[in-house]
């Protein structure tokens, strides 16, 4: 799997908190840190800092099993730290890599983040939502898990997606502040999902009529 910036950054700040306890000198330091940004993979920024106590990269989500949702982050898929709205919207939707931490804004505008079809680059995911006069709207998909801990002032904001998900699956942690707008968080389910569902139903619809006839 190849490593983001976000992942080298990561732990390049590993090393450079080693370095302030004394644990690396500073030569050892320059050199791992050549190492680090040269890196292209998870497997060469692994064994880095295989001997320091922080422990280096931070775990990745996996397919849970053949079939089930593929979190990990999608090869060529555009990232987003931030998606800001100011008397306008901003949407993140579709297949994109999303972020440990995300922060969005809205201020007499609306913003839309939609995780139905996103990857995550790790296994928990922060999201700070900030609505001052305006709305933001969170999409989660069912399997994963959910904890909304906002605060809404004059506002709302919605923690009814509130709950757990699947073993294996990301965690998203919404917070933030809405002031005389809104938080909306809501789960729903991936469109391959739905159309799985169909297809069940159509199938089960089918056997029904079939044993019927007989």
């Amino acid at each position: 799997m190849r490593a983001s910036d976000g992942d080298r950054e990561r732990v390049a700040q590993v090393l450079r908190d080693a370095a302030g306890d004394g644990r690396l000198t500073l030569e050892e330091l320059d050199e791992r840190l050549d190492a680090v940004y040269a890196a292209k993979t998870y497997a060469e920024l692994e064994p880095i800092t295989r001997d320091l106590p922080a422990g280096g990269t931070r775990p990745h989500p996996a397919p849970l099993a053949t079939g089930a949702p593929d979190y990990r982050p999608a090869v060529d898929a555009p990232s987003w730290r931030i998606g800001i709205a100011i008397m306008g919207a901003f949407r993140r939707t579709g297949v994109w890599n999303v972020p440990g931490r995300f922060t969005a804004f809205a201020f007499w505008g609306g913003g839309k983040i939609d995780l139905r079809e996103a990857r995550f680059e790790e296994a928990e995911v922060r999201i700070r939502a900030w609505a001052l006069m305006g709305g933001i709207d969170i999409v989660a998909p069912e399997d994963v898990a959910v904890h909304v801990k906002g605060i809404g002032i004059m506002g709302g904001f919605d923690d009814g997606a509130s709950g757990p998900g699947t073993p294996g699956a990301p965690r998203v942690v919404v917070s933030g502040l809405a002031f005389w707008g809104g938080v909306n968080v809501k789960r729903k389910a991936r469109r391959q999902d739905k159309r799985l569902r169909k297809q069940q139903l159509k199938e089960r619809g089918e056997l029904k009529e079939r044993g019927e006839k007989d």
